[in-house]
């Protein structure tokens, strides 16, 4: 593990997800790990979860999802960012752009953890996309982020999370360029999905997920299966660097020396 940094030199780290119990699922024990690092965490949702819910008006669900992410927010030790927009209502627009770079230019990250360009719905495809623009035109002078927030030409390495079922939306298998054993958070990163208590019947209901955080932790073993070494484990396969650092630039992997698998074979 890699020493602990102090506060001003301390990496920080952004995570992305679509919705409410996204970072939960696939980021949140690679963040709990970079905590531990001395990582400064950044927290966000592009949607506002909207739709997760078979009984409320939206109003309530958003009002209610905001709250347990902000409680997730709370036990990651991570700064809160507020959502952008309504479920099933993300997409590639000049206007959430610019608010999402905004957020980038604010959090200024050396690391950022974002959902897999190939996932089963467009909400986590369309946030992959968006974050990675974003975080490119960090250092553009004459692209002006709403509200304005000053650019910065720091390095900054993208890291995509497996999608659910770890498949894209055709069935096909994705695999990670190298895993990262959370074994030793996983009691945590259950109690951090556990935050989102509104979510477990909507998703028994609507998906078939059985048990929610049984699901999450199927997942997390069956990463760890890819591994070949890990019990418990989330996969990662880094951007290009083009645009964003050196092309041996692998913080990550740096800060959890020890915790990450050899290359896999997926990047």
């Amino acid at each position: 593990m890699a020493d602990r940094k102090t506060a001003r030199d301390a990496v920080s780290v952004l995570a992305v997800g679509a919705h409410p119990d996204d970072i939960e699922f696939g980021m949140a024990g690679t963040l709990l790990l970079l905590g531990e690092a001395g990582c400064r965490l950044h927290y966000m949702t592009v949607a506002n979860g909207s739709c997760g819910t078979a009984e409320l008006p939206a109003e309530r669900i958003i009002a209610l999802r905001r709250r347990e992410s902000r409680a997730a927010a709370d036990y990651l030790g991570a700064s809160y960012h507020e959502s952008l927009s309504n479920d099933i209502e993300i997409f590639y627009t000049d206007e959430l752009l610019r608010r999402l770079a905004a957020v980038v230019r604010r959090t200024r990250p050396g690391i950022m953890l974002v959902p897999s360009p190939e996932d089963y719905m467009e909400d986590h495809m369309t946030t992959a996309r968006l974050a990675v623009t974003a975080a490119f035109s960090r250092c553009m002078k004459n692209y002006e982020t709403i509200p304005p927030e000053e650019p910065h030409s720091g390095d900054v390495m993208l890291y995509h999370a497996m999608p659910h079922t770890l498949v894209d939306g055709m069935r096909r298998r994705i695999v990670p360029e190298f895993t990262v054993d959370v074994g030793s958070v996983i009691h945590r990163k259950e109690a951090l999905l556990a935050c989102h208590e509104s979510q477990k019947s909507w998703l028994d209901r609507t998906q078939g997920m059985d048990s929610y955080i049984r699901s999450m932790t199927d997942m997390a073993e069956a990463v760890g299966r890819l591994s070949g070494t890990y019990r418990y484990a989330e996969g990662w396969r880094r951007h290009s660097h083009v645009g964003f650092s050196a092309a041996d630039a692998d913080p990550l992997r740096e800060l959890l020396a020890g915790l990450c698998s050899p290359p896999l074979g997926g990047q």
